[in-house]
């Protein structure tokens, strides 16, 4: 008997959260073995954040919330927008959920009729096209190579938008590449979806604070004011302030949508735990030293890796620069021979292969729809990450990729 419905056919597991299942597995089994599949801040939740949290439970805040969040975390919000994007909201235009990934699968499942295309700028987060397949909607992967920075041009999307096109997913700075539009790049990209009406616009935001080498943050929404009506903010408490398992996301948008995404989350969830609002509302709310310390180890360590990959023959990597991954590029790698005689065929034989001679979790790039790369997670320690690094140059410095590589044979 089969108790699934037809429509999951097509949806996989989380590849970054199965790679890090099975570093777990292999670690349980004795083996030595380093997790950098998994995208999680490794610091704590600053600490007046848990406080916040233990005095609304205190206080009495463990009752249900409102369906589209609390009048505190909700004002707080409107106030972060209108402090740090420069875009102003109502209180119904903002609904708060159980992490940012439900809010985007309320917009989806508020707005998509069968049939409906969602672009998707490739390399990008798995769960949007699984969100999207789920509610019967078609993803479209558009391509974003390295040499365009893994960036979606105003040209391909022009390129990609048909008749049935409903969304055009962006994730800025993005994971897994950690690509960052510049203000140009986004004033384009909404000029090209200002002559499609009814396409709208997912602007994922969720690694905001997380950006390197002196960049300043721009909105989606602040950069194309005129589509304001047609662009869903979404952002979130969860890496910038080390809340992954505080499950806080929020969105922002017309308060025609924001209302029919409530309902949905009504019919889903209802609303997010009243006492992870009080903290979220306090991360908001309160000083922001802990976020700008966060930020400055994860450039230090996107340094790091970005150094040492330099140093391995074999593989690429273009600089990130926001988010905490780096997707390490291994075309030179496709072809190569393991030292039993076993070919690397694709990005997943490599993934493979540096668990079984590296120890290393990795999540092939495969799995963001763009080949032949390799993402890791940089929020480990720079002395776990050097670590890692070193297992990689050695697990590549073993395979045979011929003698016109200079490899050794």
């Amino acid at each position: 008997m089969s108790f699934a419905a037809t429509r999951l056919a097509a949806v996989k597991p989380s590849a970054s959260a199965w790679v890090s299942q099975a570093a777990k597995a292999a670690r349980a089994r004795g083996e030595d073995v380093i997790d950098l599949g998994l995208g999680e801040p490794d610091f704590d939740t600053p600490s007046h954040i848990i406080d916040a949290a233990h005095a609304a439970a205190k206080a009495g805040e463990t009752r249900y919330p409102p369906t589209d969040g609390t009048a505190r975390l909700k004002a707080a919000v409107v106030a972060k927008f209108a402090t740090e994007n420069g875009l102003t909201y109502a209180a119904n235009q903002v609904i708060v959920s159980n992490g940012a990934k439900q809010v985007i699968f309320n917009a989806m499942m508020a707005t998509l009729e069968a049939g409906d295309e969602v672009i998707l700028p490739a390399p990008y987060f798995g769960q949007y096209k699984d969100i999207v397949l789920i509610l019967g909607g078609v993803p479209v992967a558009v391509p974003c190579p390295a040499e365009d920075g893994f960036r979606l041009t105003a040209q391909r999307l022009r390129g990609a938008i048909t008749k049935n096109t409903r969304w055009v997913s962006l994730n800025l700075p993005s994971n897994p590449a950690g690509a960052v539009y510049s203000d140009d790049d986004l004033v384009n990209l909404g000029a090209v979806m200002a002559d499609h009406p009814r396409v709208l616009a997912l602007s994922d935001e969720i690694y905001e604070h997380i950006l390197f080498d002196g960049r300043k943050f721009k909105s989606f929404a602040a950069a194309c004011p005129d589509l304001n009506d047609r662009i869903l903010t979404v952002n979130g408490v969860s890496k910038a302030y080390a809340m992954t398992g505080w499950r806080i996301g929020y969105g922002a948008g017309h308060p025609d949508l924001i209302s029919a995404m409530t309902k949905v989350q009504s019919q889903i969830s209802s609303g997010a735990c009243a006492i992870a609002q009080a903290a979220a509302a306090a991360a908001l709310e309160g000083p922001q030293d802990e976020v700008r310390r966060f930020s400055n180890a994860f450039e230090a360590r996107r340094n790091l890796v970005v150094a040492k990959v330099a140093q391995i023959d074999g593989l690429t990597l273009n600089a990130p620069g926001g988010a905490f991954y780096a997707f390490i590029g291994c075309d030179a790698l496709i072809g190569a021979k393991t030292p039993d005689g076993t070919i690397i065929e694709n990005d997943a034989d490599v993934t493979a292969w540096l668990l079984k001679a590296g120890g290393i979790a990795a999540v092939p790039g495969s799995a963001y729809e763009l080949s032949p790369f390799f993402r890791i997670s940089t929020a480990a320690s720079e002395a776990v990450l050097a670590k890692a690094m070193d297992r990689i140059a050695a697990a590549v410095g073993m395979l045979d990729r011929g003698p016109e590589t200079g490899a050794i044979t």
